[in-house]
């Protein structure tokens, strides 16, 4: 059966039952999507941990150079990288036992978000956060 992502009643609500969003492939360059989405969500209330390897803050908050160095709970892992990147990002999770994944508008990576939810976790996968939360949540 294809891959099918939750319903807009079950997206806004796993939005609004999260607080801290790591942003993996977070950029610090303010044109970049991951940028401006991550800072738009940071204004709807989120915490929002920048995940990057060589920087060290983003958005006003320390910076992480992956998923295992952020030393506090991680309620959501919004991805922004490569769709060949993903798996390793959700054996990451897997590891950490973190319970929801959400992969950015154009990222699709079947094989992981069925690797991900047969391991109990929430899959979203090509939407964009930031346009689902305004659309189903703030209406």
């Amino acid at each position: 059966m294809p891959f099918t992502n939750p319903d807009p009643e079950q997206i806004c609500a796993l939005l609004k039952s999260v607080k801290t969003i790591a942003v993996v492939g977070y950029s610090p360059k303010p044109g970049r999507p991951s940028h401006t989405i991550a800072q738009r969500m940071q204004q709807f209330g989120y915490r929002v941990i920048p995940v990057r390897p060589g920087i060290s803050e983003g958005l006003g908050e320390k910076a992480y150079p992956d998923l295992a160095s952020v030393p506090e709970p991680i309620d959501l892992v919004n991805v922004f990288r490569a769709s060949e990147f993903v798996s390793a990002v959700v054996d990451d999770c897997l590891r950490l036992g973190l319970k929801r994944i959400w992969m950015q508008e154009n990222i699709w990576n079947e094989e992981a978000a069925e690797r991900a939810r047969a391991a109990g976790m929430t899959v979203v996968m090509d939407r964009c956060i930031l346009r689902d939360y305004t659309r189903f949540c703030r209406a």
